[in-house]
C-alpha cells in the first residue's frame, strides 16, 4: 500500500476562475465601460466607425496610456509619481532641439531609445531618494517635477524646434495598412512586456511590496531594490510617452506634459488599480486612458465647452476612487454605521449631552482636580528643555537667512542696512507666510493640499470680476470669495474624512475641478481690476512701510497662537503623531481634519486676494508658482513632512529664507528657470537633512 502525501489538493477550476475574476474585476469593468463608450461614439457620430476613426482614437489616447502604465507600476508599489508630466515635456523638448529634420536618414530606434533613457534616468533619480534614502515619494517627485520644469525651460523656453517626419510616419502610421494602427501595436507591445515582467520575481516582489512592505521584507523581498527598479521602469514609460507625443506634435513645447498629471491618476484609478498598492494592473489602466479620451471627445461632439474637460476628469477620478473603495470596511461605510448609532442613541436619550444634570456633576466630582498654579509653575521644565527640538529644526532656516542676506549685501549691495530691502522682503514674504499656515497645518496632520494653485487662481479671478476697480464692491465680493473657499475646504475635508479618499488624490481632483470652473467663469480671459484700496494695501506707503507689513506681523502672531496655544493646534499635532492614538486620546479627528482643510483653502483664497492687489488684476495660472513653495517653506522650516513635528515660527523662517533667496536670484543674470530648479533642490535637501533619524 502506497503512502499518500499530505500535500493539499489544488483548488477546483471554478474556484480558480472565481479568484482570477475577482482580482481582475477592475480591468473587466473598465473594459466593459470602454466598449460601451465606443458604441456611444459610434451612435452619436455622423456615420459608422471607420478604420480612420479607430486609428484616430488609438493615436489620441496612446500618450496617456503609455504614461499611465508607468504610473500604474508606481501605484502598485504603494507610491505616487508627480513628475510624469515633466518627464514627458523634457523628452519632447530634448528631441525637438537635438533632432535634425533635414537629415537624409533618421534612426527612429535611436531616438526612441534616447527618449526612454532620459525617462529612466529621471526615474532612477526618484528611485534613489525614495528607495535608498527612504524619503516620501510625494515630496521627492514633486521636487523632481519642478527641477525638470526648470531644466526643460533651459533647453527650450518657448514652443519651437522640429521633429523629424520619419518619427511621425513610423508611430502614427499603420502596422498593417488598413487593418492595424501602429499606436495600438505600441501600447500592445508594452502590455506584452508587462505580462512577461509580471511573471518574474520582480513582478511578484512589486505586488508584495505594494501590499505590505514589512511583510515582503520579512519574506526576503529586497524592497529597496524593487522600488528603485519600479521608478526606473516607470520613467522609461514616461520617456516612451514623450517620444510618441513628439511624433504627434512634430515640434517641441516645454509645457506639453503638464496637463497630463490629473489624467494619469484618473486613468490608473478608472482602470481598477487600488491607490495604496498591491492590486490592479496596466491592462485596466489602458482602458481607463481611452475611456477618459473618449469622454472628452464626446463632450466636444456634443458641443460642450472644452473647459469642462478638467471638471470631468476630476469628477471621474473622485467617483472612481469612491466606487473602488465601497466595501463594508470603507471609511464611508464606517461613518454611516457610526451615524446610525448616533441617531439611535439620540432617539433613546443616551447621548452624553442628554445625561441628567446629576450624572454630569458626578462625572466632574470624580475627575482629578487640577494641580495648583504654584505647583504647575514649580514643575515646569526650563525653556530650552521644552522647546529644544523645535529650535533644533527651526533655527537652521534663520541661520541660512542671515547667510543669504550677507551674500546679497556683498554681491548686490543695499541689503542688510536698507529698510527698502527689508520692506520688500516682508511684502513678498506675505503671500507664502499666509499659505504656510494652511499648508503647514495640513502637513502637520500628515496630509498635503494640491488644490492650492487653483484655489488661489479662482479666488483672484472671482474677486477682480466682481470688484472691477470698485472699493464699494469689495464689501460683498470679499465675503463671497472667502465663503467659496470654505466650501472648497469642506469638499476636500469631507472627501478625505468621510469618503476615505487619499488627500493627494482628493486635492488633485479638486484642483482640476477648480481649474475648469475658473476657465468657464472667465471664458479663458479673466476680466476686471483690483480695488484701489487693495492696491494701496499691497503697494502703497504708510509711515515709510507698505501697509501689509504691520498686518503681516498681526497674522504671524495669530498663526503662532492658533497652532501653538489653542486646543485646535494641539489636536492637529495629535493627529499628526498617529490617527489611532489621537482617537484613543479623545481627539475629534474627523472634525479637526475638515477644519484643517478649510483653513488651507481660506489661506489660499486670501493669497489670491492679496495677489490681485499686488498686481492689479488676476490671471490664469496665477497660483501655479505657489504649490511647491508652499510645501518648501514648511519643510525648510523644520516641519516633518509626515506630520506631528514643526512650529509656525520655523515655517516663517523658511518663508523669509526662500523669499530672500528668490530676491538674490532676481538680482543676478541667471535665467528664470533656475528658480524652479533651486526650489526643488532646496526641498530635497531640507527633507534629507531634517528627516527622522530612524528613517536613515
Amino acid at each position: 500500500m502506497t503512502a499518500v502525501a499530505d500535500s493539499p489538493l489544488p483548488p477546483p477550476a471554478p474556484q480558480i476562475w472565481r479568484r482570477r475574476l475577482t482580482r481582475g474585476r477592475g480591468a473587466i469593468i473598465a473594459g466593459l465601460v470602454f466598449l460601451l463608450l465606443l458604441a456611444l461614439v459610434d451612435w452619436v457620430g455622423a456615420g459608422p466607425l471607420t478604420y480612420f476613426d479607430v486609428s484616430f482614437l488609438a493615436s489620441g489616447g496612446a500618450t496617456l496610456a503609455l504614461a499611465a502604465i508607468g504610473q500604474t507600476l508606481v501605484v502598485l508599489s504603494g507610491g505616487f509619481d508627480l513628475s510624469a508630466g515633466a518627464v514627458i515635456s523634457l523628452v519632447n523638448v530634448t528631441l525637438a532641439s537635438r533632432m535634425d529634420p533635414m537629415a537624409v536618414e533618421t534612426s527612429v530606434a535611436l531616438w526612441t531609445i534616447a527618449g526612454i533613457a532620459v525617462g529612466c534616468a529621471v526615474g532612477a533619480f526618484n528611485g534613489f531618494f525614495i528607495a535608498v534614502l527612504r524619503l516620501q515619494p510625494i515630496v521627492v517627485t514633486l521636487s523632481t517635477m519642478f527641477i525638470l520644469q526648470g531644466v526643460t525651460l533651459l533647453v527650450m523656453d518657448k514652443p519651437g524646434g522640429m521633429i523629424a517626419p520619419e518619427l511621425g510616419s513610423f508611430y502614427l502610421g499603420d502596422a498593417i495598412p488598413g487593418l492595424l494602427p501602429m499606436p495600438a501595436v505600441l501600447v500592445g507591445l508594452v502590455l506584452l512586456a508587462w505580462a512577461w515582467l509580471k511573471g518574474t520575481r520582480f513582478g511578484t516582489a512589486l505586488y508584495a511590496t505594494g501590499s505590505d512592505p514589512d511583510a515582503a521584507a520579512a519574506q526576503g523581498v529586497d524592497v529597496a531594490l524593487t522600488r528603485f527598479l519600479t521608478y526606473t521602469i516607470a520613467g522609461g514609460c514616461y520617456g516612451l510617452a514623450g517620444v510618441f507625443i513628439s511624433a504627434q506634435t512634430g515640434s517641441g513645447d516645454p509645457l506639453v506634459g503638464n496637463p497630463l498629471l490629473l489624467s494619469l491618476f484618473a486613468a490608473v484609478v478608472v482602470g481598477g488599480t487600488r491607490l495604496g498598492g498591491g492590486q490592479g494592473g496596466p491592462l485596466g489602466t489602458v482602458f481607463g486612458a481611452y475611456i477618459l479620451m473618449m469622454v472628452v471627445n464626446l463632450l466636444l461632439v456634443l458641443n460642450v465647452s472644452a473647459y469642462y474637460s478638467t471638471i470631468a476628469e476630476g469628477t471621474i477620478l473622485m467617483l472612481a476612487v469612491l466606487a473602488g473603495s465601497l466595501t463594508r470596511d470603507s471609511a464611508l461605510a464606517t461613518h454611516l454605521r457610526a451615524l446610525r448609532g448616533w441617531a439611535a442613541a439620540r432617539a433613546g436619550g443616551t447621548l452624553p449631552s442628554r445625561l441628567p444634570a446629576v450624572d454630569r456633576r458626578l462625572r466632574r466630582l470624580h475627575a482629578p482636580a487640577p494641580a495648583p498654579a504654584a505647583a504647575r509653575t514649580a514643575e515646569a521644565p526650563p525653556f530650552l528643555a521644552r522647546h529644544g527640538e523645535t529650535l533644533r529644526y527651526a533655527l537652521p532656516a534663520y541661520a541660512c537667512l542671515v547667510l543669504v542676506v550677507a551674500v546679497t549685501e556683498l554681491w548686490l549691495g543695499r541689503a542688510a542696512f536698507s529698510w527698502n530691502y527689508w520692506n520688500a522682503l516682508l511684502v513678498l514674504s506675505s503671500f507664502l507666510a499666509v499659505l504656510a499656515l494652511g499648508q503647514g497645518a495640513v502637513i502637520l496632520t500628515g496630509g498635503l493640499d494640491l488644490s492650492v494653485p487653483w484655489t488661489i487662481g479662482l479666488s483672484g479671478i472671482l474677486l477682480t470680476g466682481m470688484v472691477n476697480g470698485s472699493d464699494a464692491a469689495l464689501i460683498y465680493a470679499l465675503p463671497i470669495v472667502l465663503a467659496l473657499a470654505v466650501l472648497i475646504g469642506l469638499a476636500n475635508g469631507i472627501g478625505i474624512v468621510w469618503l476615505g479618499i487619499s488627500p493627494i488624490v482628493m486635492t488633485l481632483a479638486t484642483n482640476g475641478v477648480l481649474q475648469g470652473v475658473a476657465l468657464l467663469y472667465s471664458q479663458g480671459t479673466p476680466a476686471g481690476f483690483s480695488s484701489p484700496m487693495l492696491r494701496w494695501l499691497m503697494t502703497g506707503r504708510l509711515l515709510g512701510m507698505t501697509p501689509v507689513v504691520p498686518l503681516l506681523a498681526l497674522f504671524v502672531l495669530f498663526a503662532t497662537l492658533l497652532l501653538g496655544r489653542t486646543p485646535f493646534g494641539r489636536r492637529v499635532y495629535g493627529i499628526g503623531n498617529g490617527l489611532r492614538a489621537a482617537r484613543l486620546a479623545g481627539i475629534p479627528v474627523e472634525r479637526t481634519l475638515i477644519l484643517v482643510y478649510v483653513l488651507s483653502a481660506l489661506s489660499a483664497a486670501l493669497v489670491g486676494v492679496m495677489l490681485t492687489g499686488f498686481s492689479g488684476q488676476a490671471s490664469l495660472g496665477m497660483g501655479d508658482d505657489y504649490l511647491l513653495p508652499s510645501i518648501a517653506v514648511v519643510v525648510v522650516g523644520g516641519t516633518l513632512i509626515t506630520g506631528g513635528r514643526g512650529h509656525y515660527l520655523g515655517m516663517l523662517g523658511g518663508v523669509l529664507l526662500l523669499t530672500a533667496l528668490q530676491m538674490l536670484l532676481a538680482g543676478t543674470t541667471l535665467p528664470y528657470a533656475t528658480r524652479a530648479i533651486i526650489y526643488g533642490l532646496v526641498v530635497l535637501g531640507a527633507v534629507l537633512a531634517l528627516r527622522e533619524k530612524r528613517s536613515q
